[in-house]
């Protein structure tokens, strides 16, 4: 009677050991097919953050050519030229060309490589010229025409804030005025 207590005994501490190590199994299964998912969806995160960089370099390239092909044929800047008649031709080119380096600029803002405040720096220093300072005047009817809530808006609206403050700047120090925004 004793052996078979004993016995049993054995087989249920067996049957519990096979039982722990079967959950564990289990668990440990489960626990690597879960990590695996969030593996291959980070990846495809990944693969779709490439994607769409990709896509924003090629159209970042393809403004540029067009506006270089604007800025080279005065025929072709005549297709996109909202500028008033009335400014001369020569300086409506001077002003297709602060354009792109506005849009470099927010560009490269957009795809983080420059954050809020960098982005203030390199532009109060593009405001100490009066034809960028012209383009930025001549080109507010565009602005004027974006939704309120995108990205360009509210940048346009900082930057608006920053000719203002450099207009109003009793210094000639002018890479010090205005408070450039922090992300």
């Amino acid at each position: 009677m004793t052996t078979q207590k004993h016995l049993a005994g054995r087989l249920r501490s067996a049957a519990l050991a096979l039982l722990v190590a079967t959950a564990t199994a289990t668990v440990a299964a489960h626990l690597r097919r879960s990590e695996e998912t969030r593996l291959r969806e980070k990846q495809l995160e990944l693969e779709e953050l490439a994607i769409h960089r990709k896509a924003v370099a090629h159209q970042q390239r393809m403004q540029w050519e067009l506006l270089a092909r604007a800025i080279d044929d005065p025929s072709l800047a005549s297709v996109i030229d909202t500028y008033d008649k009335n400014i001369p031709v020569e300086r409506r080119r001077q002003f297709f060309y602060a354009n792109a380096w506005y849009v470099h600029l927010f560009h490269l803002h957009r795809a983080g490589i420059l954050d809020r405040e960098e982005l203030y720096r390199h532009l109060r220093e593009f405001f100490q010229s009066p034809i960028f300072r012209e383009y930025w005047e001549a080109s507010q009817h565009m602005r004027a025409s974006l939704n309120e809530a995108s990205e360009e808006a509210q940048l346009g609206h900082m930057v608006d804030g920053l000719v203002r403050d450099l207009d109003e700047a009793d210094t000639d120090e002018w890479w010090v005025v205005g408070d450039p925004p922090t992300d």
